[in-house]
């Protein structure tokens, strides 16, 4: 058979293999190459030889028997180390000129160590906002237990609350109140702090595995030593097994040596469905603590303490108006000054009450409907996407009916009052479960790409246009 025959069976086997496995380990452990090919063997590049060692040791059976499947023939796997192109001379005055220790051992907590501890470079202060500190949070009812803790914790950090965990909603404040504690704690000692979403960590973490030993090592060691590690959007960590493994051996190097962890969560961690009991059971082993959305006089307290920050003049009046009005969440209200702002600046106007209802009418909260038809909501949706009414709310799994589905999910637990289960039986019988993980997916690229709320917000404005007019 010919090299070409085999080089298309192998992209259709890495197909097949991608829709089997979950992303997270299909990234990892799939850079795998074609590089050529015998009548019984197949010859694969890969970036290393720790690499290359992993791969043999976990999926050779798999692929050589996927590649039965696809050919009918019995054929062996070969993997080479791919050459690299030589770097610039000059590049070698930027490598370290000691070589990195071995990381401590994934199956044990590290013990007393008789090398030299990597140097502990304070962390860039780029990784932390400078405006997230104690001093521009604003404690409500909402938030006084977790903002009292999380005092006590950058003035006592590695203590008595670790790790320390805060959840909520969006928008609640969870990452200012997070990076306040690193940014005090930055300040006022030598302590090195990192601070990381989970999906950068988990990036971070399949490249390291890809690249080798060593930078696997350097990544074991940048972790596990530091003074404080703030980890954002555990949530994101759900089904991503081999990051949940390293987190897990990270979490027990620290807690051991008496080092701070602080995590954020959009929910609490009992209910993350796809998170290892192991990994659970540590981040509950401190002191988790949530965030509601603020009341009245804390959202006015807000405001005002934003516009003086910027050192703007907006009347009572108007302040009143917005603290009335915008009853999500923070972030949501900072939306709202920051066009408030943005308007009187550029027009050169002062703002009134008139100008803030003219340019926050389609932000100012409107209560949830129950009586909001869910029929409307999934017959807009599937127009705007050009896919019909039955598809949408079908049992059809392609992307592009899938990705509108949940967005109509999303919209509808958003405007309406019907729980995830009434939510569930509306399309098309599902769980309430798989409501719940719509609008997850949806949370995820709304964070990921603002674009996605631009689409929501216009679909959310033709639905109550649609509404108003049956």
């Amino acid at each position: 058979m010919a090299t070409w025959d085999y080089e298309i069976f192998w992209k259709e086997t890495l197909n097949q293999i991608r829709s089997e496995l979950e992303e997270q380990e299909y990234a990892m452990w799939f850079n795998l190459e074609y590089h050529s090919s015998t009548e019984n063997e197949i010859t694969l590049w890969v970036p290393s030889s720790f690499y290359r060692d992993q791969v043999k040791q976990r999926y050779q059976g798999y692929i050589e028997e996927k590649l039965h499947e696809l050919t009918g023939k019995n054929l062996s796997i070969q993997f080479e180390v791919k050459p690299r192109k030589l770097e610039p001379q000059a590049s070698e005055s930027k490598s370290p000129s000691k070589p990195l220790r071995d990381s401590p051992s994934n199956s044990a907590r590290p013990g007393p160590r008789t090398v030299e501890e990597p140097k502990k470079d304070k962390a860039p202060h780029g990784q932390l906002r400078r405006d997230y500190t104690f001093t521009t949070y604003v404690i409500g009812d909402n938030n006084s237990f977790a903002s009292n803790a999380a005092i006590a914790i950058a003035k006592n950090p590695g203590t008595a609350y670790n790790p320390f965990l805060i959840y909520g909603g969006v928008g609640l404040g969870k990452t200012h109140l997070m990076q306040a504690i690193g940014n005090y704690i930055y300040t006022e000692s030598d302590a090195k702090v990192i601070y990381i979403t989970a999906e950068s960590f988990t990036n971070e973490f399949i490249h390291a595995i890809k690249e080798g030993p060593s930078k696997a090592a350097a990544f074991k060691n940048k972790y596990r030593y530091v003074d404080v590690l703030l980890i954002d959007d555990i949530h994101f960590l759900q089904k991503k097994f081999e990051t949940q493994e390293e987190l897990f051996h990270t979490f027990n190097a620290l807690y051991d040596g008496n080092k701070q962890m602080v995590f954020t969560c959009d929910r609490p961690v009992s209910e993350l469905k796809n998170l290892s009991d192991r990994l659970r059971s540590r981040f509950e082993r401190g002191l988790n603590v949530d965030l509601q959305p603020p009341n009245y006089e804390t959202r006015y307290a807000i405001l005002k303490k934003k516009a003086e920050s910027r050192g703007v003049s907006i009347p009572d009046a108007v302040i009143e108006l917005v603290s009335k009005n915008v009853t999500t969440n923070i972030r949501d209200l900072e939306a709202a000054l920051t066009k408030l702002i943005a308007y009187a600046e550029l027009v050169g106007k002062q703002i009134t009450i008139e100008i803030a209802q003219q340019q926050l009418k389609d932000v100012f909260a409107s209560p949830k409907q129950t009586n909001m038809s869910i029929e409307i909501i999934q017959r807009v949706v599937a127009d705007y996407f050009s896919l019909s009414y039955n598809d949408l709310k079908g049992k059809k799994r392609t992307q592009n009916i899938v990705g509108p589905r949940q967005l109509a999910m999303y919209i509808a637990r958003e405007i309406t009052e019907y729980s995830t289960t009434e939510l569930g039986l509306e399309f098309g019988g599902r769980d309430h479960t798989t409501v719940m993980h719509a609008c997850q997916k949806i949370e995820e690229k709304i964070r990921a790409d603002p674009t996605t709320d631009s689409t929501i917000q216009t679909l959310i404005r033709m639905i109550k246009e649609y509404s108003a007019k049956t």
